[in-house]
């Protein structure tokens, strides 16, 4: 089972280390965080300043300690650098042993493998270690790029939720794509 006691753990991949944001990773991320391609299916408006960057580290940092999410950086070990971020939203441990995760990347590192490399992390971590059945992602139906990273960890696509998320422009229709445990292994993914 899964404990997060308010720190969030490393891991790490031949080229990444998932870590928790610092503050002086504000910088970097606010260049990811402000550019409208990225946060454009992250249903949130660009950051306006480094002082929103901040705000969002602390908060995020913050829901880990209270164990409401677990967000982690995404470094590439070799540089230092983060490129962006992912995590657990929300999970469930009594019951029905789910989670939800969401990743964002810095538009200069699309296609390079860095998010399937984390994924594979993130996806392992929540069924081996937290105890996860059900890992489940929530998908503009626009987001091709994320609906086919998803598909090539044998996630499945459930449905569409009607109008299920608030953003700015009102509301917006989500897709429902869920990866089970047994899935997981039996797909090879490890």
């Amino acid at each position: 089972m899964y404990k997060c006691d308010g720190n969030i753990p490393v891991l790490e991949s031949e080229r990444l280390r998932l870590r928790r944001m610092e503050w002086a990773d504000a910088e970097g991320l606010f260049r990811y965080w402000s550019d409208p391609e990225v946060v454009k299916y992250m249903n949130i408006s660009p950051f306006a300043s480094v002082e929103d960057t901040l705000d969002m580290i602390n908060l995020l940092n913050g829901l880990s300690e209270s164990e409401d999410t677990l967000r982690w950086g995404i470094e590439l070990k070799e540089e230092g650098i983060l490129i962006g971020s992912c995590g657990f939203n929300v999970w469930e441990l009594s019951g029905s042993y789910r989670g939800e995760i969401g990743y964002d990347l810095g538009r200069e590192y699309w296609g390079h493998g860095y998010m399937s490399e984390a994924l594979r992390m993130l996806l392992s971590y929540g069924f081996m270690t937290m105890g996860l059945n059900r890992i489940e992602a929530l998908v503009d139906p626009d987001n091709n790029r994320s609906r086919q990273l998803l598909q090539a960890f044998q996630f499945r696509e459930e449905g569409l939720l009607r109008e299920y998320q608030k953003t700015d422009e009102g509301f917006i229709d989500l897709l429902m794509y869920s990866l089970l445990k047994r899935e997981f292994y039996v797909g090879g993914n490890l």
